[in-house]
């Protein structure tokens, strides 16, 4: 079993007198029964959907999430479905949501609810925090919407909500101010449809107490909002510093042969962690085409032969501005293992249509098959010099 996770909210009280709490309790869900959005998981009670909503919808826009959702649950349609199948299966579905821990952990939890629970998601938020993936929020939002517990949840729009209902001063993060918000939630929820109650404190951070130009003259409780009282509607809370996106350059080994493509799994932990790609290598902007070429046969155990390069393909993340060089690659020993991958796999392009790779290296296999890697009427590579990666390399291939 995972180690106990912390739950408590620090030694703040909850400042909600009686009076507050019906005050916003009841006017919150009136609102949310007229004006929630339909959403496919609203109109269920399975607790596996409802889990798969709420991990998919961290991080990712409700838009996108729907048709993932669904197919999701098509392609695995029970906890136990989802336990039974291979990662890269799961990943697979996952292609194209991002932040791929969300899935590994989702189905590293699936494989725990199934051995230690009979394939059945516990109905409390303290059983829920011991699996993986399931953070305060998630266990919260699970046992509440899908058990009808009194958890309470505090996500962004959540705490956005409350920092201007309750005038809560501080940065996102900062540890008093996040025990405030924990503690006004846990107050709030107690009472009838805990899981609506909620929802409609998400709901209403999503459509009218929105970051940017609030609707307050539709807010539900506004008369109790000390922020709008106080003109600090726009000021509360106010927006984290977010650091500029870090510069990362990787070069990736385009290697044909035979009508496949040689394919590497990434390490778990770490950027697109045990995703696959084709193999690559951190470089610097000034790396030259032939240490490139150099560092990736090291990375991969064999000598390699660089053959042409290709146009970068560029890809906007969270957190960094990350350029991908393609080199078209070929070496006499083609490597099964590295020490540098989980697993090497040489596929077809169609074959690896069904690995699970994130969007950018997706764009990177686009790029390189749009210039004809695997022998078609696209247009070739950039030729290069004939250059054999130097005695690092060989050095590798010997061990």
């Amino acid at each position: 079993m995972s180690p106990r996770k912390r739950t408590d909210t620090g030694a703040l009280p909850a400042p909600v007198s009686p009076e507050r709490h019906a005050a916003l309790h009841g006017p919150l869900l009136s609102w949310y029964d007229r004006n929630k959005r339909d959403l496919p998981w609203r109109r269920t009670r399975d607790p596996y959907a409802i889990w798969l909503s709420e991990v998919m919808l961290q991080q990712t826009q409700v838009a996108t999430v729907i048709p993932y959702w669904e197919r999701f649950l098509t392609r695995f349609p029970t906890v136990k479905a989802l336990a039974s199948a291979p990662l890269d299966d799961v990943l697979s579905g996952w292609k194209g949501l991002g932040y791929y821990s969300r899935a590994r952990n989702l189905h590293r939890a699936a494989q725990e609810v199934v051995e230690r629970f009979g394939g059945k998601l516990p109905s409390k938020a303290e059983e829920l925090l011991s699996l993986p993936g399931f953070g305060r929020y998630t266990s919260g939002a699970v046992a509440s919407i899908a058990f009808g517990e009194e958890a309470p949840i505090v996500d962004g729009n959540v705490a956005r909500v409350l920092s201007r209902l309750f005038e809560v001063e501080g940065l996102p993060g900062d540890r008093d101010r996040e025990a405030t918000l924990w503690a006004l939630a846990s107050a709030l929820v107690k009472g009838e449809r805990p899981g609506d109650f909620n929802q409609a404190l998400m709901e209403h951070g999503a459509t009218v107490c929105r970051p940017e130009s609030p609707l307050c003259l539709l807010c539900p409780v506004r008369d109790g909002c000390i922020a709008f009282k106080k003109g600090r509607v726009d000021e509360l809370p106010p927006a984290k510093v977010r650091a500029a996106p870090r510069k990362l350059f990787l070069a990736l080994a385009v290697w044909p042969h035979a009508g496949s493509l040689l394919f590497a799994r990434r390490a778990d932990k770490g950027l697109f962690g045990g995703l696959w790609e084709l193999p690559a290598v951190e470089v610097e902007e000034d790396t030259s085409e032939a240490e490139a070429t150099e560092r990736l046969a090291t990375a991969l155990g064999a000598p390699l032969t660089l053959v042409g390069t290709m146009d970068s393909v560029r890809r906007q993340l969270t957190h960094r501005d990350l350029t991908l060089r393609l080199l078209r690659v070929t070496g006499d020993k083609r490597p099964t293992k590295s020490a540098a991958f989980q697993e090497l796999r040489w596929c077809t392009p169609q074959e690896a249509e069904a690995l699970g790779m994130s969007t950018a290296m997706q764009r990177a296999l686009d790029a390189a098959l749009g210039h004809g890697v695997m022998g078609g009427d696209a247009a070739p590579a950039e030729p290069a010099k004939k250059k054999t990666a130097g005695r690092t390399a060989r050095k590798a291939a010997g061990r």
